[in-house]
């Protein structure tokens, strides 16, 4: 059943974990820790509850908040205030590809809270309930993420009309 569910699932789960890390070797390592933490635990998932899928995408999630939390707590990371840590960390461009779209680079430099709003929803195609469990979120603060976010991207991208 597990080999069943891999299969299913790895291309879209890896898909999710380069548009998180934007870097392909970052990617690689999501994607190993994810797929061990889901086989280590795969005792606590119940079919009843539901798909399999958000499931593993909050596993996925979880595991690179962590590693952004441990991040920046690292000793070379030190900051005065929570504001002068935002302010450098939305300043640090993410690596990117050179065949990303203009829109993409625009949700990249989104804060962190709208950036996995807009990922789950839009890239990974998952539904304001599916994403609000992922995220540990109401599915009323998923709305107002999307909201905030595309308010954000027509800021910077004045030319696209159909965000």
């Amino acid at each position: 059943m597990l080999d069943s569910l891999i299969e299913k699932h790895a291309r879209r789960l890896y898909g999710l974990c380069l548009t998180l890390c934007a870097d392909s070797t970052r990617a690689d390592d999501l994607y190993q820790e994810t797929w061990l933490k889901a086989i280590q635990h795969f005792e606590r998932y119940d079919p009843l509850c539901g798909d399999f899928e958000p499931w593993l995408t909050q596993i996925c999630v979880n595991i690179y908040r962590n590693d952004l939390r441990r991040l920046l707590r690292s000793p070379f990371l030190s900051f005065r205030s929570s504001e002068e840590q935002s302010a450098v960390l939305e300043s640090v461009p993410s690596p990117e590809q050179t065949d990303y779209s203009e829109l993409h680079h625009a949700v990249q430099l989104l804060p962190e809270k709208l950036r996995l709003t807009v990922i789950l929803f839009y890239f990974y195609d998952l539904d304001i309930a599916a994403v609000s469990k992922a995220l540990h979120i109401p599915a009323g603060t998923v709305k107002s993420r999307l909201h905030k976010a595309r308010k954000r991207l027509k800021e910077v991208l004045p030319h696209e009309t159909d965000l």
